[in-house]
């Protein structure tokens, strides 16, 4: 699962960095994004245009947007199978752009706040999956969901699943329009790159809290 991530890169190395297009004129650095807020995508790898989606997928044929809250993760191993994920996983992938993600590992009684990254805290994509929703009054609003996939070394001493990671070097080939599906599959696979991880406060718990006290390291 990922509920909580961060984009704590300045907008414009953000922009340099990953080679985007125009992005939004007030994306700001985030400590504690959380389901259900606007998010920085991309949906396109022709001009690369960072948009800000709602986090949570309602799909296209959904009568009222409730089903958001439960959708803000897709398992990649039932993408193709899911109606809701079916056709964005043909037509409608896209890059959520993150530096970093919390996971909660079951301590006792309770569970610990870690914060992740890569090693060499650069900025990547998630794999994301979008749609676009119109209510039956008119109101328009296009939402995106997470891809989660099997831990790898890591992050399996945290939790049992993470999310989809996409560095520079595989990050348009999700947005492939001509891509077949054997070749996205085999993008959605548990990171091998170098990653770190750290306990954090648990200031994390509330999305209230959105500060660089979220990611500071705490003694486990």
């Amino acid at each position: 699962m990922c509920g909580r991530y961060t984009l704590t890169v300045d907008p414009a190395e953000l922009r340099e960095m990953l080679e985007l297009g125009e992005l939004p004129p007030d994306l700001q650095p985030r400590y504690n994004i959380a389901p259900t807020q606007n998010v920085p995508v991309v949906t396109s790898a022709a001009d690369r245009k960072v948009e800000l989606f709602h986090w949570g997928l309602i799909p296209s044929w959904a009568k009222d947007p409730s089903m958001s809250g439960r959708m803000i993760n897709a398992r990649a191993e039932t993408l193709h199978e899911k109606p809701a994920y079916r056709v964005p996983f043909a037509r409608k992938r896209c890059l959520v752009l993150a530096d970093g993600f919390f996971e909660w590992q079951p301590v006792d009684k309770s569970k610990r706040p870690h914060y992740i990254q890569l090693k060499s805290r650069e900025p990547f994509a998630f794999a994301g999956l979008w749609d676009h929703w119109t209510s039956a009054q008119g109101e328009e609003k296009n939402t995106c969901t997470i891809v989660t996939c099997e831990p790898n070394e890591l992050m399996s001493r945290v939790h049992n699943r993470m999310p989809v990671i996409l560095d520079r070097a595989t990050m348009w080939e999700w947005l492939e329009p001509a891509a077949n599906p054997v070749a996205l599959r085999a993008l959605l696979v548990p990171y091998a790159g170098a990653m770190m991880a750290h306990p954090v406060s648990r200031l994390v718990n509330s999305p209230q809290n959105d500060s660089p006290e979220c990611v500071k390291p705490e003694k486990a």
